[in-house]
């Protein structure tokens, strides 16, 4: 067996076991977790002392893993264009949620917030784990997000399983967009 089948098989395992992941993304080191999980997502939460409230984003390999939570069927047709154009890539769209999408992800939304990545390594991540992970930055509310590993653990030390990998080369967390209004909600 491979090291980076050992690498993988852990951090699958990790995932399943309900233990929150600090993973490379397209600027910055993401932490996260499996979105169905609610103990894990509050966990994530507490760890970085971040409301249920204001909604969690999704992470995804592909547009088929959000399905579970999102309502695709709401989504006008005129709308699709702009969403999907943009992934794999940086932008997270607020799409409409789906009946069964937790609300320890959503929050107080009507909405979800969905991206699927261009990082290589997260889009390797989300399939191996054969769906979207949890993602936020990788800090405590109110610091600057991690950027390396390193700064990861002076956050979080010991209490998260850590992901090789090195950030992508944006400079600047992923735009966020409502996809119904097109309002930008983070740039």
């Amino acid at each position: 067996m491979s090291v980076e089948s050992v690498h993988q098989d852990t951090d699958i395992e990790a995932f399943e076991n309900g233990q929150l992941l600090v993973y490379p993304t397209e600027a910055v080191m993401g932490i996260g977790c499996d979105p169905n999980n609610e103990d894990a997502v509050m966990a994530l939460l507490d760890l970085k002392q971040r409301p249920v409230e204001k909604g969690l984003i999704l992470l995804a390999a592909n547009y088929s893993q959000l399905l579970p939570y999102v309502n695709d069927n709401a989504i006008p047709q005129d709308k699709r264009f702009s969403i999907f154009s943009c992934w794999p890539g940086p932008v997270t769209w607020l799409l409409p949620k789906s009946a069964t999408a937790p609300g320890w992800i959503t929050g107080e939304h009507e909405a979800i917030a969905v991206r699927v990545t261009a990082h290589q390594g997260a889009r390797a991540l989300c399939e191996k784990l054969g769906r979207p992970i949890v993602s936020t930055s990788a800090n405590l509310t109110g610091q600057a997000p991690a950027v390396t590993q390193q700064q990861a653990r002076a956050y979080f030390g010991d209490r998260v399983h850590y992901i090789d990998g090195e950030v992508g080369g944006a400079q600047q967390p992923s735009t966020i967009r409502d996809a119904l209004s097109g309002a930008i909600i983070r740039n």
